[in-house]
């Protein structure tokens, strides 16, 4: 499933590494043992991506557009409810094996909040492409447009500041507690 076909060498070898990311982690690996588990050479990272930090963002906007397909294959269920979309998506996300991957995500975005040069490019589309989906979802579910952006933001920083709780402290059972009752509040607010 996290497989995504690819035409160009350099998107290959983007799938290459985001798998070995996926699998074992990268942020605190060289990049030479990086390409070693992808199966190319550290000079062809380079040559494609600038540098390991290069890479690392692009491992992130690669696994963010995965999530992004995932929810959208999700939401096609016309039966199911927007709670039990919003369980199964947290779920997913809450899955031990993108726990590398979600702490890469937010040391390179505070990096990128800290003006570092080479995590900046994380920040275009960072917030914005998840609000397009979650909007054209609540709006689907009648709510107006503009309300329907406004909820799109909550529901991207609620989980993204809860899957941070839940690294920062271990307490699945208080924050998996706080979505569900996110999802409740969320869903209630649609369908009330």
């Amino acid at each position: 499933m996290w497989y995504m076909s690819a035409s160009t060498p350099k998107e290959r070898l983007l799938n290459a590494v985001v798998e070995s990311a996926l699998t074992d982690g990268i942020a605190d690996k060289s990049l030479r043992a990086i390409a070693a588990a992808a199966g190319t050479s550290h000079r062809m990272l380079i040559h494609h991506f600038g540098s390991k930090e290069g890479l690392l963002v692009e491992v992130i906007r690669a696994v963010e557009a995965r999530q992004r397909a995932l929810f959208a294959q999700a939401r096609v269920d016309p039966s199911g409810s927007l709670e039990d979309l919003g369980r199964a998506f947290w779920s997913h996300l809450r899955d031990p094996a993108l726990a590398p991957q979600e702490r890469l995500f937010f040391e390179v975005y505070g990096q990128a909040l800290q003006g570092r040069e080479w995590a900046k490019p994380l920040l275009p589309g960072v917030v914005d492409d998840w609000i397009g989906p979650l909007t054209a979802l609540f709006a689907a579910l009648g709510e107006s447009p503009a309300t329907a952006r406004v909820d799109a933001r909550l529901a991207v920083a609620v989980t993204r500041g809860l899957l941070l709780d839940v690294l920062a402290t271990g307490n699945a059972a208080d924050t998996d507690a706080a979505m569900e009752r996110f999802s409740q509040l969320l869903a209630s607010q649609l369908t009330g």
